[in-house]
């Protein structure tokens, strides 16, 4: 008898919201190819993530039945009583479409049921399914975080069974408190209140103006949609009213749509779901036809445990054959325990510190966290440190726990100073590597208190120079911890939010008490030593040695002690400006308001473009989904060449509005109060190409062709005495161009110090004038970037096939950038990622797309990649060499304070200027040696001046 059979045992159902899973899989994980070619990132993700579930579910001694439950096709019945229904949901990517049939094989290899039918959706058959069960006594679990099936929550039938819902993301349970506290209302009202607030996703209509709190207040007074429509009419005049009464019918058929419908078909019997372990060769053969080595790593060879039906733990399982199977690229995950949350230490006195830091010096590695006040390094207050030697093996510190009321009981916890003074010479020896995520962030945060961290590893950059362009979201989401735990370790870790809350109701980490606090911080480091393990193991293999070793990791130390560096600002000056600039910006609302014939919201672009295309009919306005006109920069820009005064003008009061928010007024606000100075924080993660990127405040940004541009680059001014020195490379992407394309004319002129875009103004035109030489600037870059016909017909104010047979004509004349092109494009339509001359690599999940917008928006940056990518290996090569440089001068007083783009900003004594000019040029001139020889020399260009501005 299995153990679903066992009579003592009540039968719980857990019904899963595939659908659901799908789309998270798709969007959190990066995009993977089995041997066969075909995408199975979506799969991979959605069969890690059904393991998970399975694994968790078991340890808790969870379901004796489960079924996987999946939206067939997009069209159910709803469509025949609203056509719309649903109108506004985009298709699905186009590499996404072939692995919906191998989700639902991946779902059969558990052997596991996976039900879909025509003309229902997933949540119409879930529902129908836990009414059958909570009939027969069963209780019922739905796997999900759909409002839509919040409707079910608390339902319990005569037969003793009862209905919840499991939000794996969160790994929380919602019963009714949770519905309550989420919409306001119980769950069986819940379908009045979504009828009334309509969901712009599904596109169901609601009632107009009306949201999530008004319509839940509504339905507390009158207890149910059709009372709310009753009383519509005897209610106080408000638009509310009359929207109510307006679109009445709309929210009685919105209220059908919503709906569940309970009373479906059901396509397998409930006694067909029962769990009765899960056999490991269709699950294997699965695994190993996709290329999911690691995965195939962890299945063990039995057939599953009675006692535990759902026994799919990784941890217990047995090597299987990973190394042979087909596509196999990469080595297979150690077996390590899952995380266990429950085996962390809270160190709370010196004699365990002192055991921990003895083991520390032991293992020659150790990952560590810090939990602080702030996201600011420079102004965080620390309130603890975690760390692990490996899984499971991890601790947590704690240093400034507890209120700031002096009259309450602090938890116990080694004085911060006692506890950083024994910490100090494990973070500071040379025999222990520390490994961390995003580890420049505690550097700066340990240096504020005398702890001089190094040598270190991070992640989070081993995860970027491996996988860079793979991931989906942000840049910087992908590499984050969060999704590289479950990308590569298959785990959910705790949030921030889910220990310190949100909004009024969050507390500081140095409030949560001990307990929880460990479990949180913990986990990080032991999550931070696995991702370490598992990644450093790849790049060897991968080829990624030379760029993570000779270039990214170098640059940890730098960068962060540019950050704590920061640079002075003249927050008069900056005030001055803002009032200008404010000024400046009123003047422009006024002319534009006199252009318009009315006053009207020039921030507004609805306002904006009804002026433009209706009041005043100029042609080429177009509307988009919200049915207001378009009024980005490119629309403006295209009236203004047309001569209308008025977009110039809303294009010049957007600028200068612009500046004044983002840096007159903002960098004022982030001056440090201790230091007095500015301190950005860089990214070495935050552009594909390997560029650092600049938050907080951004200085990446600041435009310098512009004059408001370069005042406030005045404002960044040299402490009393010093100066400060911009060294720029002069035109470093068309030199590698010049190299890597090989293209002899344009070497040449390089190596004689020709004016490059005169050069090539010579060879497009026969003669160099200030016209060619403009056009022939702008053809240079343009080309670099992979511009169309139309992007350089727009750039250089002529019609597309004039363009074309400039660009033609710069192929003819410049053979080797065609070639270049051409070749780049064949790599990496053939391996997926282009590479810079010192091996980083940048993937582009679109580069064979059938979409043709996505394909050609790939094919651009992949053409430049390489260069722009090779520019930033170079400036970080220099920055890595640049202060050992400068202090074996004997420039000790020389600090670097600013990367942006292709400059760096120094801070140096008025009397150091001269010697330290040749050791900066020299520096960055052989940035690229040894390792790559140009044929092509670095130009440098430097200035100096008592603001950036100056010396710029």
């Amino acid at each position: 008898m299995s153990d679903a059979e066992t009579p003592s045992r009540k039968p719980h159902l857990y019904l899963v919201d595939g659908s659901a899973y799908i789309f998270r899989a798709y969007h959190r994980l990066p995009p993977l190819t089995d041997p066969e070619g075909t995408p199975v990132g979506a799969v991979y993700g959605y069969t890690t993530m059904l393991w998970k579930l399975a694994q968790d579910l078991d340890d808790a001694d969870g379901p004796t039945h489960l079924a996987v439950i999946l939206d067939k096709a997009s069209r159910s019945f709803r469509h025949d009583l609203f056509p719309d229904y649903k109108a506004n949901r985009p298709p699905p990517p186009e590499d996404l479409i072939p692995q919906f049939p191998l989700i639902r094989d991946a779902t059969r290899a558990f052997s596991l049921p996976c039900i879909e039918e025509d003309l229902l959706e997933a949540d119409d058959l879930i529902a129908s399914y836990a009414r059958a069960a909570t009939r027969r006594g069963w209780d019922v679990t739905i796997v999900s975080s759909d409002k839509d099936l919040m409707q079910l929550v608390g339902k319990c039938a005569e037969g003793g069974g009862c209905v919840d819902m499991l939000d794996t993301m969160k790994n929380a349970r919602i019963n009714i408190p949770e519905v309550q506290e989420k919409f306001g209302v119980l769950p069986e009202q819940l379908g009045d209140v979504l009828a009334l607030m309509g969901d712009s996703v599904d596109n169901v209509p609601g009632v107009r103006g009306i949201g999530p709190k008004t319509a839940s207040k509504l339905i507390n007074e009158y207890g149910d949609l059709e009372s709310v429509l009753t009383a519509a009419p005897d209610m106080k005049k408000s638009k509310m009213k009359e929207n109510l009464i307006e679109h009445a019918e709309m929210a009685r058929l919105s209220r059908v749509l919503v709906q569940l419908k309970e009373d479906c078909d059901l396509p397998m019997a409930l006694e067909d779901f029962a769990l009765d372990g899960i056999p490991t060769d269709p699950l294997a053969a699965f695994l190993s036809k996709h290329g999911f080595t690691s995965l195939l790593k962890r299945l063990g060879a039995g057939a599953g445990s009675p006692a535990r039906p759902t026994d799919l733990n990784p941890a217990k399982a047995q090597n299987a054959a990973a190394e042979n199977a087909p596509g196999a690229t990469r080595q297979a995950l150690p077996e390590w325990p899952k995380v266990d949350l429950d085996t962390y230490e809270c160190v709370q006195s010196a004699d365990r510190l002192d055991a921990w830091i003895a083991r520390a010096f032991a293992a020659h590695a150790v990952a560590i966290d810090t939990e602080t006040s702030s996201l600011d390094a420079m102004r965080a207050e620390l309130a603890g440190v975690s760390l692990a030697l490996g899984p499971n093996d991890a601790c947590y510190i704690p240093l400034g726990h507890g209120s700031d009321d002096m009259f309450a009981e602090k938890p116990e916890q080694i004085a911060m100073d006692e506890a950083l003074a024994k910490l100090k010479p494990l973070l500071e020896s040379d025999a222990v590597l520390k490994v961390g995520q995003n580890i420049k962030y505690d550097i700066n945060v340990l240096a504020r208190h005398g702890i001089a961290m190094g040598p270190v590893e991070d992640t989070m950059i081993l995860s970027f120079d491996l996988d860079a362009g793979r991931g989906g979201g942000g840049i910087g989401q992908a590499h984050g911890m969060d999704s590289l735990a479950e990308t590569h370790l298959g785990h959910t870790t705790l949030t921030f939010k889910d220990i310190c809350g949100t909004g009024k109701k969050q507390i500081p980490f140095s409030a949560v008490p001990l307990e929880k606090a460990t479990r949180y911080a913990a986990e990080d480091a032991d999550v931070t030593w696995r991702l370490w393990k598992v990644l450093r193991q790849r790049v060897a293999d991968e080829g990624a040695t030379r760029i993570y070793e000779q270039v990214d990791r170098p640059l940890i130390p730098v960068v962060a002690g540019m950050e704590r560096e920061g640079i002075k600002v003249d927050r008069d000056f900056l005030s001055g400006l803002s009032a200008e600039f404010g000024g400046q910006i009123d003047a422009f609302e006024k002319e534009i308001h006199e252009l318009a014939g009315e006053p009207f919201t020039v921030g507004s672009p609805k306002q904006l473009g009804e002026i433009l295309f209706d009041k005043m009919g100029y042609k080429g306005g177009k509307k988009g989904k919200s049915g207001q006109y378009s009024t980005d920069q490119s629309v403006l820009e295209g009236l203004a060449a047309q001569g209308v005064d008025m977009a110039a003008r809303v294009l010049d009061w957007r600028q200068l509005s612009k500046l004044r928010s983002t840096y007159t007024e903002a960098l004022q606000q982030a001056i440090n109060p201790r230091t007095g100075r500015v301190h950005t924080s860089y990214s070495l993660v935050g552009a594909q190409t390997g560029r650092l990127s600049s938050t907080d405040p951004n200085l990446q940004n600041i435009p310098i062709r512009t004059e408001t541009g370069r005042r406030i680059r005045e404002a960044f001014v040299a402490e009393e005495g010093n100066v400060l020195l911009a060294a720029d490379y002069s035109q470093i992407e068309l030199r590698l161009a010049a190299h890597m394309a090989d293209v002899p004319p344009l070497k040449e002129a390089f190596a004689n110090g020709e004016d490059i875009h005169a050069r090539t103004a010579l060879e497009m035109y026969g003669e160099v004038t200030r016209d060619t030489r403009a056009q022939a600037k702008t053809i240079n870059f343009a080309i670099l970037y992979g511009i169309s016909r139309w992007g350089l017909a727009g750039r250089l104010g002529t019609d597309a096939d004039e363009a074309q047979a400039v660009i033609d004509r710069y192929f003819e004349r410049f053979p080797g950038i065609q070639r270049y092109i051409v070749a780049t494009l064949e790599k990496v339509r053939e391996c997926g990622y282009s590479e810079t001359l010192f091996g980083r690599k940048t993937h582009f999940r679109n580069i064979n797309s059938k979409n043709q917008a996505e394909r050609q928006g790939a094919e651009r940056a992949a053409i430049n990649a390489p260069i722009q990518g090779t520019s930033a290996d170079i400036i970080k090569r220099a920055m890595a060499r640049m202060i050992p440089a400068l202090r074996d001068a004997g420039l000790n007083d020389v600090r670097m304070l600013l990367q942006v783009h292709d400059e760096l900003v120094f801070e140096l004594p008025e009397g150091d200027v001269a010697a330290a000019s040749p050791v900066i040029e020299r520096v960055m001139a052989e940035a690229a040696l040894p390792s790559v020889t140009l044929d092509v020399p670095l130009g440098i260009d430097i200035g100096t001046g008592k603001s950036w501005g100056e010396a710029h």
